[in-house]
């Protein structure tokens, strides 16, 4: 024990051990606080991007329906969506618009090693709107495909090594396996709901999108946005992706549309009846 210089109070010396320990949990508490106001700083942004997104009309969620569903989700099994393992980030434009982009989030599950199916939601919150689907395809089931059919798929080269394509806070290790076999696929996808347009519901016929294949496609202002709320750099991750490979023969040249916009379009046609039911409608 020993006086202070200029001060009359006894003070015991810490071993430095302690001041040392002391330290340490001091930066440990300083990061700890950061990430939060990151974290926060993530969320507050999210919420101003999902608030400028069209409403869905219809009254609340009632307690009753609220009931219900607690006590269905107890009894029912839901395998097919619990088969879901794979949350991927991307762009998507309207397969004769490319100025029509969109953030499309990707909940995917594998049918097997060469085929996922995703469901595709405009945010990866709670209350997300459900705006497609995508399958993906490998290039050997790929090539089986008829040449007619073949624009109506995307490759996903480009997406993966330029880093706009991502896993949301996975990894990088374990990212870039799953990215190293997304990078050799091909996929077909429908957005039902074009968010886009701001429609509070899903109107319209279904649209055929497409994925970015070079430089300079990708809305800037949408891209530092996402960028932004999920704390990723596409640069840097360009950087780190550089190694990775596509398809083993090469993109094929009648993918991603076949170097042409596509645009579905909805005709009459006479109904074929069942052979027991009459050609009258009532």
């Amino acid at each position: 024990m020993r006086s202070c210089v200029g001060c009359h109070v006894y003070c015991i010396p810490l071993p430095r051990v302690a001041l040392h320990a002391k330290a340490s949990s001091l930066s440990w508490q300083l990061k700890t606080l950061h990430g939060a106001l990151i974290s926060l700083n993530q969320l507050l942004s999210n919420h101003k991007a999902m608030s400028n997104h069209a409403q869905v009309p219809g009254e609340p969620t009632e307690t009753t329906t609220s009931l219900v569903e607690t006590a269905t989700g107890a009894i029912q099994g839901f395998r097919p969506i619990k088969q879901i393992h794979e949350h991927l980030c991307a762009f998507h434009f309207y397969g004769y618009d490319m100025t029509r982009q969109v953030e499309a989030h990707h909940f995917c599950a594998h049918q097997n090693e060469e085929m996922r199916q995703c469901l595709i939601y405009d945010t990866p919150e709670a209350d997300a709107k459900l705006i497609g689907l995508e399958y993906m395809i490998s290039e050997n089931l790929f090539l089986t495909l008829p040449d007619e059919e073949k624009p109506l798929w995307h490759s996903h080269l480009y997406e993966v090594k330029s880093g706009v394509l991502f896993m949301p806070r996975v990894p990088g290790p374990i990212e870039r396996h799953g990215l190293d076999k997304v990078c050799k696929t091909y996929g077909k996808t429908i957005h039902f709901w074009q968010v886009d347009k701001g429609d509070n519901l899903p109107l319209g016929l279904p649209q055929l999108m497409m994925a970015l294949t070079r430089d300079g496609q990708l809305d800037e202002e949408l891209g530092r946005d996402v960028e932004k709320r999920f704390g990723v750099s596409f640069e840097k991750e360009r950087a780190k992706r550089a190694e990775l490979t596509g398809p083993t023969h090469g993109i094929h040249p009648l993918a991603n549309g076949g170097g042409k916009g596509l645009i579905p379009k909805l005709r009459e046609v006479d109904c074929k009846p069942a052979d027991s039911v009459p050609r009258v409608f009532v």
